[in-house]
């Protein structure tokens, strides 16, 4: 039995829907640590075609550039997981439409 080789279509398909199921979690959930997943959903997209892109070029360019968004991402979670924690102890919620109670 001979495995074949995967295709950059099965790396672009695969990238699209992990990107669009993350799109549609951001746009339908209104719980703010399912929308941080979410959109940690879309940049591990983005960093699967470019390391496949990357890969298949033979270029480390790519993968370069997938350092730096994991440095981002791990900011982001950073900043997100402190605004989630003081959202909380403010009005003991998580839910995103709750925070109009803190505008004033």
């Amino acid at each position: 039995m001979v495995l074949q080789e995967i295709s950059i279509n099965h790396y672009i398909i695969l990238s699209a829907v992990l990107f669009v199921i993350g799109v549609a979690g951001v746009l339908m959930r209104r719980n703010a640590i399912i929308i941080f997943m979410c959109i940690e959903l879309m940049l591990n997209a983005v960093n699967l075609l470019l390391t496949a892109f990357s890969a298949q070029h033979g270029n480390l360019d790519g993968q370069v550039f997938v350092v730096f968004i994991m440095a981002v991402a791990a900011a982001e979670v950073a900043v997100g997981l402190a605004i989630v924690v003081m959202m909380y102890r403010n009005i003991k919620s998580l839910d995103i439409d709750d925070l109009n109670k803190i505008k004033h």
